[in-house]
């Protein structure tokens, strides 16, 4: 099947909605309204700051965002890609298409062009690469969340206040250098575009081999990116008022 990303299409990355933010929501709102219509919906990754799809507290603790994005997507193609807040999805959801970390990056057809989505956070290492295996790991998030049900989720809790006091809005010094180290280290040469969310830099820049967008951080600005396909591929920012 052909992968293509249409004109009009929306993403939206690194929203890390948490009990203290809800923008992600309220924009899933507008999107229900078609106060914003898109033609496709590209969520790019940590859309929650913490929700792990075999853990029973944190599910219900954003089932009201889980059920609006379902319910949405009967009639929007839409696009999940799992990041490294919010994975082992694929249960919660009937109608979304889910993109696990392992089939990342994926490869589609925008115009006449080819892009590479993923939300970003794979190429680590070995170490990295087997701490990810690892806490994806449906036996071990089952035994995790019969001790966090044991303990009052005092798991869970414990996490997502620690997580409440990251910033996860800082500059990245010498990023242009580190992606193009990590682009060139793993070989990602085979599309024209190469788009991720995950490091909340909302920069672009390009080469003669490809062309790097790395999608802002809802959480930090709300900003949202529109596909403008004619005379020529844009990623248009919105910013939002969440």
């Amino acid at each position: 099947m052909c992968l293509r990303v249409k004109e009009g299409a929306l993403f939206i990355s690194d929203a890390h909605d948490s009990d203290k933010r809800d923008g992600f929501y309220r924009f899933l709102l507008k999107i229900k309204e078609k106060e914003i219509n898109p033609t496709q919906l590209f969520l790019m990754g940590d859309m929650f700051d913490l929700l792990v799809g075999e853990v029973q507290y944190l599910v219900k603790t954003h089932a009201k965002e889980i059920d609006l994005l379902d319910e949405i997507a009967k009639n929007l193609e839409v696009y999940y890609f799992e990041g490294n807040h919010d994975f082992v999805l694929k249960r919660l959801f009937q109608n979304v298409k889910v993109i696990d970390i392992s089939m990342q990056p994926i490869l589609f057809d925008i115009a006449d062009k080819k892009i590479l989505l993923s939300h970003g956070d794979k190429y680590g290492g070995a170490l990295h690469a087997f701490f990810t295996k690892l806490i994806r790991s449906v036996f071990l998030l089952k035994i995790l969340n019969l001790i966090d049900k044991m303990g009052d989720f005092f798991i869970s809790k414990k996490i997502k206040s620690d997580l409440l006091k990251k910033n996860i809005c800082s500059k990245i010094e010498n990023f242009k250098e580190l992606i193009e180290l990590k682009i060139s280290k793993n070989h990602l040469f085979e599309a024209d575009i190469i788009a991720e969310g995950h490091y909340h830099q909302n920069r672009n820049f390009e080469n003669k081999k490809y062309k790097y967008i790395n999608f802002s951080s809802f959480a930090c600005n709300q900003s949202y990116f529109i596909v403008q396909l004619s005379p020529e591929i844009k990623f248009l920012e919105i910013k939002g008022d969440a």
